[in-house]
């Protein structure tokens, strides 16, 4: 769904498709509250997921993207604190509502939230833009008169051979993550730790996710996201490696951080790379298609590796093969730099 939806990002103005995004979760949040059936409670999941992580966090990325050319790298290093600061503190929240209400009375106060504070916020903020002539007041077609000419669809960008070859970096980061994360059971058992001894390692993935993100956005400003592109794979092949070899706590603390690296910087470089490339007017489209294919990662990695542990691979030797992996995948940009900076010479000279 979110293929198409995304596209609404480069059709209609932010402040009515951000508002209407969050009456849609704020339904989804009442549906599931009320849901007496499997079938609804069906719909009510996969409309908390396609409203919430998906239509809330395409928008933002991709309008903070395209209105911020200058500096891209901090306006998305700046956004995605949400992530980390949700993940923070919103299950202790929930943790101490859940001592105090029912599952569906959380529910019901979760959708009154989003209609009582984040909408007025994004109405009022849209209306004080519009008596400033500020961007949100200009129809969306403006992005394109904005966007260089050049500025690619997407039906050509599926037909350009440079994107296929980022494919196997864009789908590698959350491959790995998900299908590690996925199969967490059977890494802890093998290395003699406990669930609770490893999950108190995830702080450590937060931090590092964050403090990346924020550095890798002045990078970005400074020197471009494809050619920070090639390397930042590394830290997690790194992970990965140490992980294979070791046995200690602390190699799944430097682990965590090691991936939180790779994780923080994959979201901002993916963020800015396609607006780089490919141009604005349509990065709506073309960013929906690669975060589905993001999604297809994480939905085939704990299959896929969850047939390889049961038949019969060493865990230590999976992950020497996934660090391989990276590594290839990381040598493939590096050979593949080149060609996009020439590329971006080339079709896209003022973004």
């Amino acid at each position: 769904m979110l293929v198409w939806l995304g596209k609404t990002a480069d059709r209609f103005r932010p402040t009515p498709l951000g508002a209407l995004t969050l009456t849609a979760l704020a339904g989804c949040a009442l549906l599931l509250a009320t849901a007496d059936s499997v079938l609804w409670l069906g719909i009510a999941l996969f409309g908390l997921r396609l409203c919430g992580q998906g239509m809330l966090s395409h928008l933002a990325m991709t309008l903070m993207a395209r209105w911020f050319s200058a500096q891209r790298g901090r306006a998305l290093g700046l956004i995605f604190l949400g992530y980390p600061t949700g993940e923070a503190l919103l299950p202790m929240l929930v943790a101490v509502l859940l001592g105090l209400f029912a599952w569906h009375q959380i529910w019901v106060g979760i959708a009154l939230v989003l209609l009582l504070v984040p909408l007025p916020l994004l109405l009022g903020l849209g209306h004080a833009m519009r008596r400033q002539g500020a961007l949100d007041s200009r129809p969306a077609c403006t992005a394109a008169q904005r966007a260089p000419d050049t500025s690619w669809t997407r039906a050509e960008v599926v037909r350009d051979v440079r994107f296929y070859a980022l494919l196997p970096g864009l789908m590698a980061t959350p491959f790995v993550i998900t299908g590690v994360l996925f199969h967490q059971v059977d890494l802890v058992q093998a290395k003699a730790w406990t669930l609770a001894n490893f999950a108190a390692c995830y702080p450590l993935y937060a931090a590092c996710a964050t403090a990346v993100a924020l550095a890798c956005g002045g990078l970005i400003d400074r020197y471009g996201a494809i050619r920070l592109l090639p390397y930042y794979l590394l830290p997690l092949a790194l992970g990965l490696l140490l992980l294979s070899i070791g046995t200690s706590l602390s190699t799944a603390a430097v682990f965590m951080a090691l991936m939180g690296a790779t994780s923080g910087g994959a979201t901002l470089l993916f963020g800015a790379i396609w607006a780089e490339l490919y141009g604005t007017a349509h990065l709506g489209a073309i960013r929906a298609l690669a975060t589905a294919l993001q999604v297809l990662a994480t939905a085939l990695a704990p299959a896929i590796l969850g047939w390889l542990i049961d038949s019969g691979l060493e865990l230590n030797a999976l992950l020497e093969y996934m660090s391989l992996f990276l590594c290839i995948c990381t040598l493939g940009l590096v050979l593949l730099l080149p060609s996009l900076l020439q590329h971006r010479a080339r079709t896209l000279p003022t973004s």
